[in-house]
């Protein structure tokens, strides 16, 4: 059985990647940590560091412990938590794609959290391919995403009006090859843009890739390149490209659990009140 004690010390020390520094975290001696860290090698019969270069370095079997402890830890304060107050739901947990609404749905969810007191909300923001991914492997609660295709199980989905945006004072369209400001590998947009480009016989490259809205947005606007994003995004600086075709199909999404207690069904409510706001 792994020990709890001795997988805070391997995460504290893989996060530093400095025996001293986890040892400041843990509040524990720098020779403590590393006994322990020895200890759980010991015990696993290989080692969990790489102590011959400068910086500590996890081994091949380091950082595959590592996703297991961390999520081991997690879900040991998790149950924790819940047993040490009985009028908690525990945690909910919500993935939101990094372009939605950030202005409109931050202060939702930060009302939320501070009416809702009997549950701890963990909102993770990322690219939609991925946040679906782990919805389905039981990672989130609630879920907003994106998709060209709504899951059969999806409990509602909205249509996402998209647009080609180009800078206005330095437009990239008419370079050769086209330059492309896009989200990163996986992301949405992203092949719908290759695509409909190829589609023409237009060249094109890839001039910048980001998993941020913002610095997308910054990218197209400074003139780096040309880009398909929501309508709702386009900002002064940047002018719309009628020229090419439309890309529709593009859907706003929401997903949830059967069983989610007052708060998570509080929350998905609201959710899909903004929803309904942000698409009219």
């Amino acid at each position: 059985m792994l020990d709890l004690l001795l997988l805070r010390s391997f995460v504290a020390v893989a996060d530093c990647a400095n025996f001293t520094r986890a040892a400041e975290r843990l509040h524990l001696t720098q020779s403590t940590v590393s006994q322990q860290i020895r200890r759980l090698e010991d015990s696993l019969g290989y080692r969990l560091f790489d102590r011959s270069v400068r910086q500590v370095l996890m081994t091949a079997e380091g950082e595959q412990l590592c996703s297991y402890a961390r999520r081991i830890l997690a879900l040991h304060d998790e149950a924790e938590d819940v047993l040490r107050n009985r009028q908690s739901e525990g945690v909910l947990r919500l993935g939101v794609p990094e372009d939605f609404a950030a202005e409109r749905l931050m202060p939702l969810l930060a009302d939320f959290a501070g009416r809702q007191t009997s549950v701890r909300l963990e909102v993770s923001s990322g690219l939609s391919p991925e946040l679906l991914r782990q919805y389905r492997e039981g990672q989130f609660d609630v879920l907003l995403s994106k998709q060209m295709n709504p899951g059969s199980d999806c409990l509602a989905a909205w249509p996402e009006p998209l647009c080609w945006l180009d800078s206005r004072q330095h437009p990239a369209l008419q370079r050769n090859p086209v330059p492309l400001v896009v989200f990163a590998p996986g992301g949405l947009y992203r092949q719908e843009m290759i695509q409909t480009l190829e589609v023409q016989a237009r060249a094109w490259r890839i001039s910048y890739s980001s998993s941020s809205l913002a610095s997308v947005c910054a990218a197209v606007a400074a003139g780096l390149g040309i880009s398909l994003l929501p309508q709702r995004v386009l900002q002064a600086d940047h002018q719309r490209i009628d020229s090419l075709p439309a890309v529709e199909g593009m859907h706003l999404t929401l997903y949830a659990r059967h069983n989610l207690g007052p708060a998570g069904t509080a929350l998905k409510e609201r959710l899909y009140q903004l929803c309904q706001e942000q698409t009219r």
